[in-house]
C-alpha cells in the first residue's frame, strides 16, 4: 500500500547542475551519468549491504516547471507523522542504495545546493524501497516516459524526522577530516560523500557513521 504521508520531498541536488563542490553533477535525473542500466538492475548477491545513510536535498527554494523542488529538514519535520516518501531520485546507482535500505535504519538528512551544505539532523527509514509514482505523473518534474506500469524504473523510500544535529555538520568541516584522514587513515578517508560526490544517496560505513555522529559533540574543526 502507498504511505499513508504521501508528501512531496523532492531531491534534486544532483540535477541542479553543479554539486556542492562545484563540479559538473551527474545526478538523479541524469542516466547518463550512471552506467548503463541493465547493469545497474543486477542486484548482486555480492554488493556490500550498508545500513547508514546519508541523503541529499535542497534547503533553499529552487523552482523547476514553476514547481519549487525546496525540501529541508525543516520541511521533513513538520509533515504529519514527520514522515514523507524520499522521491524523485534518477539515477541508477543512488536508487539501488535506496532499495537496499532497511526499516529502521539510520540517516543523515544533508542539506546540499544551498549557501552551506552539511549534515543537519537524522531520520530513520521507516518504510522499505517501493514504485516512486512521480515516474508517471506527467505534470511532475521527475516524470519519465520510458519506464512502464508493469516494470518500473525507479523507487522510493519513507523516512522519518528523528532529531537535529546537535550541531550542524558543513561540508568544508568535513572536507577538512576528508583530507586528514587520507593522509593518516582515518575512518573518512574513503568516504563517499567526497569520492562519489555526485550521488544523492550514498552509503556510510558503520566507522564513518559513528566518526561524523560524534563530530557533533566536539568543537569545529
Amino acid at each position: 500500500m502507498p504511505p499513508k504521508t504521501r508528501a512531496r520531498v523532492s531531491k534534486r541536488t544532483a540535477s541542479s547542475g553543479k554539486d556542492d563542490d562545484g563540479e559538473a553533477a551527474g545526478g538523479k535525473r541524469k542516466a547518463a551519468a550512471a552506467p548503463a542500466e541493465s547493469a545497474k538492475n543486477k542486484e548482486s548477491s555480492e554488493c556490500p549491504q550498508f545500513c547508514h545513510w546519508l541523503m541529499k536535498s535542497e534547503p533553499e527554494s529552487r523552482f523547476e516547471n514553476d514547481i519549487d523542488v525546496k525540501f529541508g529538514i525543516e520541511d521533513l519535520k513538520a509533515l504529519p507523522d514527520q514522515t514523507g516518501c524520499w522521491d524523485g531520485v534518477r539515477n541508477y546507482q543512488a536508487r539501488n542504495f535506496m532499495r537496499q535500505m532497511k526499516d529502521g535504519q539510520l540517516a543523515f538528512f544533508y542539506h546540499s545546493n544551498c549557501k552551506e551544505p552539511g549534515i543537519a539532523g537524522l531520520m530513520t527509514i521507516v518504510k522499505e524501497a517501493y514504485v516512486d509514482h512521480t515516474q508517471f505523473d506527467k505534470n511532475d518534474v521527475h516524470f519519465d516516459a520510458n519506464s512502464k506500469a508493469d516494470n518500473p524504473k525507479w523507487s522510493m523510500v519513507d523516512v522519518q524526522y528523528q532529531r537535529m544535529m546537535k550541531r550542524f555538520l558543513p561540508l568544508s568541516e568535513l572536507k577538512k577530516y576528508h583530507l586528514q584522514h587520507r593522509a593518516t587513515g582515518g575512518p573518512l578517508k574513503d568516504a563517499a560523500l567526497f569520492t562519489r560526490a555526485r550521488l544523492s544517496v550514498q552509503p556510510l560505513t558503520p566507522e564513518e557513521f559513528d566518526f561524523v555522529l560524534s563530530l557533533e559533540d566536539e568543537e569545529p574543526l
